[in-house]
């Protein structure tokens, strides 16, 4: 990065920008064009670049992110304390479908190497997953997965490692209220995940409300049919059920024998899969950020939506969430959705969720968190204007409600909150078998299920991260690369990630976050 001062300006008509430099910029800087700072100003942070009186509207990305709380004069920092937050806009009189990009060309000729499974889906990854029905049983899992790595893994070397879905949910809840559904249906589906290759393995307690009947098979009920009472629940046809009030355990040793010994089962088939050559229509790749900055909107998240674009292209699957981070850009989304019907239910997602979010008495602005504020995102709305751009610009093919399986094609819009764990627990129910995750602020995220390759929005980051970030979006700000460089040295390293052929830093370490199921639905 050059020692003179710089700011980056996203749109000619912005009337703020951020500053570029390492460090920051201390009062009296002069720029090139003139402009003086009044205040020490942070990386990252806005600069006024005109007077601004009291109640005037702010504009970032040609989008008004505040209104000034005060008179601001050119050169003056502008930040949370300075502005006051825009009301969220209505969810009526939408454009719905009104934009048609120009068609791209079919972007053909680009493979992996994937595990193909019996559905047609494709695995990055080849990994044994225990589903548990409740929490009770994950010390137990815990357990029984370090010995199957130890004992059991060598023997199998086309394995990748076996994984416990270990979650909290299962007991304790209202588990027939209406929206019990969303966390069934996520760790039905995550069960079920592509990178899991059909071998479904539960590991249940016994008395839990979540039987291993009402969780799979997946063409079980979500929600309890009405019968007798006294009737018991209909059996699972060959599903491989370990229950740890079983009579014939007597003693912990006899579970993890009991775990240990049906893991070998599964083990052996999915020892015998082997990589094939698929087209890369075959990757399922969910985006998403965490620990946002200023720079997310300005390089990781543009060089995402452009690498989004090529996928698209390439007839795969791209899904971006993040409810609350896209809400204050709902016309845009609506506008580029491929039909009126997939953007009326864009609009009915984030109606729910706004009810939802009222209930708790709480709103979209309980999202953005002191390190976004740190890192120079104000507010929701500037947040939410450097989330979207890592959508692209093709047309919004299709809508999944918190849960549901992905079924088609293109780029799809994955109704999800922002929290990082939920969100990709969400994904990975919806089929991910590819994770892309940028990151200003630095987080060490990771999944156990599925590789995620982590971008850093800034040099400073990539630098002291060294091996924890995968790819330095931060070059697009130094001048040394630009969106579409970074956008297709992304696209080739999903391809070579997908293969097996290069490991992401998550996988190198061993980092991962638990799964946390979405759970609207009481406890009781």
């Amino acid at each position: 990065m050059t020692n003179q001062p710089l700011y980056i300006r996203m749109h000619p008509a912005d009337n703020v920008a951020i500053v570029a430099n390492d460090g920051g910029l201390p009062a009296g800087t002069l720029f090139a064009d003139g402009m003086t700072l009044v205040d020490k100003v942070p990386q990252g942070h806005k600069v006024a670049l005109a007077d601004l009186a009291e109640g005037d509207a702010v504009r970032r990305y040609n989008v008004v992110i505040g209104y000034a709380s005060r008179a601001l004069p050119r050169g003056s920092w502008v930040n949370e304390q300075t502005l006051r937050m825009p009301t969220a806009p209505e969810l009526h009189g939408l454009p719905m479908a009104t934009v048609k990009p120009p068609v791209q060309p079919p972007l053909e000729g680009h493979t992996f190497e994937g595990y193909v499974n019996a559905d047609g889906s494709v695995g990055t990854r080849n990994i044994l997953a225990i589903t548990t029905t409740v929490q009770c049983v994950s010390g137990v899992v815990d357990v029984a997965v370090a010995r199957i790595r130890r004992e059991l893994l060598p023997l199998y070397p086309h394995v990748d490692d076996v994984v416990g879905l270990e979650h909290t949910y299962g007991c304790g809840v209202a588990i027939d209220a209406p929206d019990a559904v969303i966390p069934i249906r996520t760790l039905r589906n995550i069960s079920h995940n592509p990178n899991f290759g059909g071998e479904v393995m539960v590991v249940s307690l016994g008395c839990e409300k979540l039987q291993p009947e009402r969780l799979l098979p997946l063409e079980a009920p979500l929600l309890p049919l009405k019968r007798d009472a006294a009737a018991p629940p209909a059996p699972a046809a060959n599903l491989d059920v370990v229950c740890l009030q079983a009579e014939e355990h007597v003693g912990f040793m006899s579970m993890i024998d009991s775990i240990v010994r049906q893991a070998d089962v599964h083990l052996r088939k999915l020892n015998q899969r082997r990589r094939q050559t698929v087209p890369a229509s075959a990757l399922v790749v969910g985006v998403q950020c965490g620990g946002s900055d200023a720079f997310s909107g300005v390089t990781a998240n543009p060089a995402v939506g452009f690498a989004t674009d090529l996928l698209v292209r390439a007839g795969a699957s791209v899904m971006f969430s993040e409810v609350t981070e896209v809400r204050d850009g709902i016309d845009q989304l609506t506008s580029r959705a491929r039909t009126p019907q997939v953007a009326q239910a864009m609009v009915e997602q984030m109606a729910w969720y706004d009810a939802y979010l009222a209930r708790g008495s709480a709103d979209r602005s309980a999202n953005t968190t002191p390190g976004n504020k740190k890192g120079g995102l104000s507010n929701i709305v500037e947040k939410a204007m450097g989330s979207i751009v890592k959508s692209g610009s093709a047309p919004i093919d299709g809508v999944l409600a918190p849960g549901e399986k992905l079924q088609q094609k293109g780029l799809i819009y994955a109704a999800t909150p922002a929290s990082d764990f939920i969100c990709g627990t969400l994904q990975l129910a919806a089929g991910m078998n590819l994770h892309i995750f940028t990151t200003g602020r630095g987080t060490p995220y990771g999944l156990a299920e599925c590789p995620v390759i982590k971008v850093a929005t800034r040099s400073d980051l990539a630098r002291r991260w060294h091996d924890l970030m995968d790819v330095n979006a931060g070059r697009i700000a130094d001048g040394e690369a630009s969106i579409e460089d970074l956008g297709w040295e992304l696209f080739h390293l999903m391809l070579d990630v997908a293969s097996g052929k290069k490991k992401t830093w998550a996988e190198h370490w061993k980092l991962h976050n638990a799964l946390v199921l979405f759970n609207p639905a009481p406890v009781t």
